[in-house]
């Protein structure tokens, strides 16, 4: 009678260990296959003024949503100034991302007005610009910032990067229907989120093995009362 029921203990175990690995492999195949940096970049700007000059990091985010993916482009400091205040909605901007890699397009970003007015001879600070980018091919994708264009007060400022900017980030993209799969010449290496996936499924297989051994531990302590 007491081997009968330690079996029936004992039986829910296999199915425990099948869905924590089965957890764990959802977890790593959802997580995405990215690396990103904050990268300097000098941006040489022709304004109704005449020419200046200023370096901003840029950090750029994918999102993946459906067969697209979502990109933001941030600035973290101003790019250029103004001899005369701007008012709130005075200043419109855009910007192009040019990838590289399994594919080579330019994809337009733009952002929001100034929500708030900015004064005269001060840097103007780029909200986040945003876009969609559609891969029409597989495979490994680098974005790096590209000409950004200013519309203030009918005036138009073009700023392009003169310090040949590296890759903000890479992301190693689906098309739709699979599409043909090409890899970038040379991978960068992967860090953040992508790197902690493992890490973080193997955790939770931990935290949850550990359950069960407690459970399996109280129950037939319990019967060993008992008996």
């Amino acid at each position: 009678m007491s081997n009968r029921k330690r079996s029936t203990t004992l039986a829910p175990v296999p199915a425990l260990l099948c869905a924590v690995a089965g957890s764990a492999a959802a977890l790593l195949a959802a997580a995405p296959a990215a690396h990103a940096d904050v990268v300097d970049v000098a941006y040489d700007c022709q304004t109704p003024i005449g020419d200046k000059s200023a370096v901003s990091p840029i950090d750029v985010k994918a999102v993946k949503d459906g067969d697209a993916y979502k990109l933001t482009m941030s600035f973290q400091k101003g790019v250029s100034s103004s001899p005369i205040e701007l008012g709130k909605g005075a200043m419109n901007p855009s910007a192009v991302l040019q990838t590289d890699g399994a594919e080579k397009v330019s994809v337009p970003v733009s952002g929001a007005a100034n929500s708030e007015a900015v004064p005269a001879d001060t840097p103007i600070k780029i909200s986040d610009l945003s876009g969609t980018y559609t891969p029409k091919k597989s495979g490994k994708v680098t974005f790096t910032a590209g000409v950004l264009t200013i519309k203030a007060m009918g005036t138009t400022t073009t700023c392009t990067p003169g310090n040949n900017p590296k890759p903000s980030l890479e992301v190693d993209v689906t098309a739709a229907g699979g599409g043909e799969r090409e890899d970038a010449p040379e991978a960068l290496p992967q860090t953040g989120p992508a790197d902690s996936a493992p890490a973080l499924g193997t955790l939770g297989a931990t935290v949850l093995l550990s359950g069960a051994a407690g459970v399996l531990w109280l129950t037939r302590r319990g019967e060993r009362a008992r008996s």
